[in-house]
C-alpha cells in the first residue's frame, strides 16, 4: 500500500546530530542538527529547532523554522516560513518567503527545474 503524500518516512529529531550525506525518496523532517549533503524526493522539511548546513538538493523544500546556511535547489518549490533564519543561495521555479523571515543571499526564480548538484550512488545514480 502506498503512503499518504504527508507521511513521513524519516525524522532527525530533536537533540541528535549528523553529518555526511543524505539520500532519500519521499518525506524527510529535520529538527536537530545536520552537516553535509542532502539529496531528497518529494519534500523536505526543516523544522524551528533545526540547524542545518548543507548542500541541498529537492523536488521541495520547506523551511518551518530553525537556522538554515545552505545552497538549496529545488525541482518545483521553496517555501520559507517565519521563524527561520536562512543565508546562501535559492533556485527554484517558485520560491515563496513568508513575511518576517530572516534571508540573506541570492534568490533565483527559473522557468525550468534546477538540476540536482549531487546524485546519490547506487541504482539510477553514477558509480
Amino acid at each position: 500500500m502506498p503512503a499518504a503524500a504527508t507521511e513521513l518516512h524519516a525524522l532527525l529529531g530533536p537533540g541528535t546530530r549528523f553529518e555526511g550525506k543524505l539520500a532519500f525518496e519521499g518525506r524527510v523532517r529535520i529538527d536537530g542538527t545536520f552537516r553535509g549533503a542532502i539529496q531528497g524526493g518529494e519534500a523536505l522539511v526543516i523544522g524551528e529547532g533545526a540547524d542545518v548546513e548543507a548542500e541541498i538538493d529537492a523536488m521541495n523544500v520547506i523551511v518551518r523554522g530553525g537556522r538554515v546556511s545552505a545552497n538549496v535547489r529545488a525541482t518545483h518549490a521553496i517555501e520559507l516560513y517565519v521563524p527561520a533564519v536562512v543565508s546562501g543561495s535559492l533556485r527554484a521555479p517558485q520560491v515563496f518567503l513568508d513575511k518576517g523571515v530572516q534571508f540573506s543571499g541570492t534568490c533565483e526564480m527559473t522557468s525550468e527545474p534546477a538540476a540536482p548538484a549531487w546524485v546519490p550512488p547506487g541504482p539510477g545514480g553514477p558509480p
